[in-house]
């Protein structure tokens, strides 16, 4: 054995013999013996490594079965799932485009009940001024003259109509929401993000195979690896074996020695062929020459049995270490073949629920444009009732400054009727004293009866209402006129 990385080497060119030289004593060469049929229990590792090589071999035909049919259901599921991840998508537009609309009425019906309520708040601190119901004792507000019942009503109305379409979008949605967890669940399978096994572990199975291809298996190159490391483990066996025939031989041919080589030689571990049998005829006679280089050689061998055993060793934990490898790519691609397995099994079920998720769709879109439209309809009454209200608060300004109009042209008219009266008034004691002029030149001169009317007063007039009730205006303040002129030309 000259080193401890290849088997036990070839003795070297037999020196010259020398005289006086003897052959080795008995007590050197029983260690010697000892210790290499010590190491010749390395072939327990040289088993191994052929059981590893054999497995490994059975992992390849299994992993390019496994991979085949992994893919060959991953190339089908990826198609339907294209067709599933479509629907879930226009499913779940339709369903933010129904959330959206929904909030848009929600915020319309905000604003309304908001303007609404201010406008009722308005309407309750108005009160009628009393010129204007004079006998009607506790004062009034302008909210006493409107149904107030029939605008909670239809509010009521217009909130049990969202109420019932919010459980309809949020129905759709849960819907939705439980249809796209399993599509995802089997995205997630198919690309190595299962919930079986490490989904690191299976990720970057399918990530690597997906970068190397299918054909890029790593057990082919540690097959090779590993029939190399075996094959050496082979050469060293056999280097450890031909040392332990030679210690055998030697022993033989020492005298004394055919007693110790049947001791010693017995019980080999399993498997170990030597071709010297111990014990059984004696050993052909060997010349000084031939055992003086016997010696040399089992003497350099000796010191490197131990390395070889080492190498021996190196070599199978270097298989052991590769078997590890081959065992978590094998059980990446098992776990990556569940995981497909079981994403294709929820695809089927998820094929049995697509019908039902398109008709929902369909349901829901008709079902929220009826709700919708009945919901606009109640929001155009209510929008009604916000002008009705602010028409009729407005509508009561305008009736106060109606009232100071009225007032005004009435004391016009007073002022016309008293300027009359004074003007009718004058002229007609003007007509008295020209006719008693007239009376006083010309009376004694004309017969009485030429004119019975000569002597009668001047028609007198008067100007008074031809309606007293008719004519009656409520006594309202001219400050209360004024706020009213303001709230009608500016802001109440």
């Amino acid at each position: 054995m000259a080193s401890s990385t290849s088997s036990l080497q070839p003795p070297s060119p037999p020196p010259e013999p020398t005289a006086g030289t003897t052959s080795s004593p008995l007590e050197t060469l029983i260690p010697h013996l000892l210790a290499s049929k010590r190491s010749l229990s390395s072939i327990t590792h040289v088993w191994r490594a052929n059981e590893l090589c054999t497995s490994t071999r059975l992992s390849l035909e299994k992993s390019v079965i496994t991979a085949a049919r992994t893919s060959f259901l991953r190339s089908g599921i990826t198609s339907q799932l294209a067709v599933l991840q479509q629907v879930q998508r226009k499913t779940a537009h339709t369903a933010e485009q129904g959330r959206a609309e929904f909030e848009a009425v929600v915020r319309d019906l905000d604003e309304a009940d908001e303007r609404l309520r201010d406008t009722l708040g308005k309407l309750r601190g108005t009160i009628v001024e009393a010129g204007l119901r004079p006998g009607d004792g506790e004062g009034r507000s302008l909210l006493d003259f409107m149904n107030e019942e029939g605008v909670e009503g239809l509010v009521g109305v217009i909130k049990e109509g969202l109420d019932g379409a919010r459980q309809g979008v949020r129905g759709f949605e849960d819907g939705n929401r439980g249809f796209e967890e399993e599509v995802e669940s089997v995205r997630r399978l198919v690309h190595g993000e299962g919930l079986k096994g490490s989904s690191a572990v299976v990720g970057s199975a399918v990530q690597e195979r997906e970068e190397q291809g299918q054909d890029r298996s790593p057990i082919p190159r540690i097959l090779h690896e590993m029939e190399d490391h075996a094959r050496e483990m082979a050469t060293n066996l056999e280097s450890l074996v031909s040392h332990y025939d030679l210690c055998v031989t030697a022993i033989r041919h020492t005298e004394g020695g055919d007693d110790a080589a049947l001791k010693i030689a017995g019980d080999l571990p399993e498997g170990v062929d030597i071709g010297q049998d111990a014990g059984g005829a004696p050993p052909e006679p060997m010349g000084d020459g031939e055992r003086i280089e016997m010696m040399r050689v089992l003497e350099e061998d000796a010191g490197q049995v131990e390395d070889v055993v080492m190498e021996i060793r190196d070599h199978i934990a270097e298989m052991e270490s590769l078997r590890s490898r081959v065992e978590m790519y094998t059980d990446r691609l098992a776990s990556e073949h569940a995981n497909t397995t079981a994403a294709f099994k929820m695809l089927e079920d998820l094929g049995q629920q697509l019908p039902g998720q398109i008709t929902r769709t369909q349901i829901f879109m008709m079902r929220w444009d009826e709700d919708k439209a009945a919901i606009d309809e109640r929001l155009e009454e209510l929008e009604g009732l916000i002008e009705l209200y602010d028409g009729f608060l407005k509508a009561y300004d305008n009736l106060l400054i109606e009232i100071g109009r009225r007032k005004d042209q009435e004391l016009e008219v007073e002022q016309v009727v008293q300027e009359a009266r004074t003007r009718l008034e004058k002229l007609y004691e003007d007509e008295v004293e020209e006719r008693e002029i007239f009376k006083k030149e010309q009376g004694e001169f004309l017969p009485v009866d030429i004119w019975p009317g000569l002597r009668n007063r001047p028609l007198r007039y008067s100007i008074s209402p031809v309606d007293e009730e008719a004519s009656r205006i409520p006594d309202i303040s001219k400050s209360v006129i004024y706020r009213a002129i303001q709230r009608v030309h500016g802001k109440r």
